[in-house]
């Protein structure tokens, strides 16, 4: 109860910041004399939409230079458009990705990295819920493909360029996994890596919250190996909250007006639901903070499941056997 009700009237948390937060707010507040926000690049998946698109309006309208990583690459120049209607001098730059393809990761990363471009933030947005089974080009269930399989091949491919823009620049490099309070719903019998890849019984939602668990297993076994290795590279995972969109209003008409309002009480604006995103790519505050777990802007709790440090290294092992062999002769993995 205590939780809910600051959820729902915005009390700040140990951070200053709350559910009601702003990603705008964090983004003003973050302002660093010693690191202007021109010097840092950024990649963010997913924003074509929702709180990618806000994610990556906010970076660029404080002069952060954003790479959009999308699909989509008509929604891409529309977000780069209205983006440039803030900020004439925003720098944007649209490279295709389909996180569900292998191959199609493994281009996009090429791109950028013959671009010769810094890589500061990588921000491993972009989510994917089916309600049936789909696999992608790969032969892999769509949702665990696209939401966790693609984001993990793309840190690794690009963990190295970040290590190294650390350590020629002295900006600690940081990694935003956005995960969801649904990873708590995941049934351990069916969390197995085979299952994951090609399930039996197929349910959307359990799907959703199984990639959404692997994004913060994958947090949690990266941070340490980074540790490991004494790189100057941070990652975490976030819960953004739940976001308005036109979802709910299309119900209106078959619940109560009372029901609607309780409701739409509990969901976050876009800028609120992009908030603990930007709070962990740019927050001073956390510097250093690496393999935790975020929501409304502050460290929280997580799953027993997301906590089990042998379940993250097998996860990651097992992810990176599986693109290695997919991939070779294409070395991947960060040095443990």
């Amino acid at each position: 109860m205590k939780e809910t009700l600051k959820y729902l009237t915005g009390i700040a948390g140990p951070s200053g910041y709350g559910s009601k937060t702003t990603a705008h707010q964090i983004s003003l507040d973050s302002l660093s004399p010693s690191i202007p926000p021109s010097l840092l690049t950024a990649i963010v998946t997913g924003a074509t939409s929702g709180i990618g698109a806000e994610t990556a309006r906010v970076l660029a309208k404080r002069g952060v230079r954003v790479v959009i990583a999308a699909k989509d690459l008509a929604k891409a120049e529309k977000v780069k458009e209205n983006i440039k209607k803030e900020n004439k001098k925003a720098e944007i730059i649209i490279l295709e990705i389909d996180l569900s393809s292998f191959a199609s990761i493994h281009r996009f990363c090429d791109h950028f990295l013959s671009l010769g471009l810094p890589l500061h933030i990588l921000i491993n947005n972009a989510g994917k819920y089916s309600q049936k089974l789909e696999f992608s080009e790969d032969k892999i269930e769509l949702t665990f493909a696209t939401n966790y399989l693609g984001h993990f091949l793309l840190t690794e491919m690009l963990i190295e360029k970040m290590v190294k823009t650390a350590s020629e620049t002295g900006i600690q490099g940081r990694i935003v996994n956005v995960s969801s309070v649904i990873h708590n719903w995941v049934n351990p019998k069916t969390f197995c890596f085979t299952n994951l890849l090609t399930p039996k019984n197929y349910n959307g939602t359990q799907a959703y919250a199984q990639s959404k668990l692997a994004n913060i297993l994958h947090a949690k076994e990266l941070s340490r190996q980074l540790k490991a290795r004494k790189a100057n590279v941070t990652i975490n995972a976030v819960h953004p909250g739940i976001v308005k969109t036109g979802i709910i209003r299309d119900y209106r008409g078959f619940i109560t007006d009372s029901l609607y309002f309780v409701a739409s009480k509990l969901l976050k604006s876009t800028s609120q639901g992009a908030a603990t995103t930007c709070y962990v790519a740019l927050s001073p505050q956390i510097g250093g903070v690496s393999g935790k777990y975020f929501a409304d802007c502050n460290e929280t709790h997580c799953s027993a499941m997301a906590n089990d440090v042998t379940l993250a290294w097998k996860l990651l092992n097992q992810s990176r056997a599986l693109v290695n062999k997919r991939l070779l002769p294409l070395p991947l993995g960060t040095k443990t």
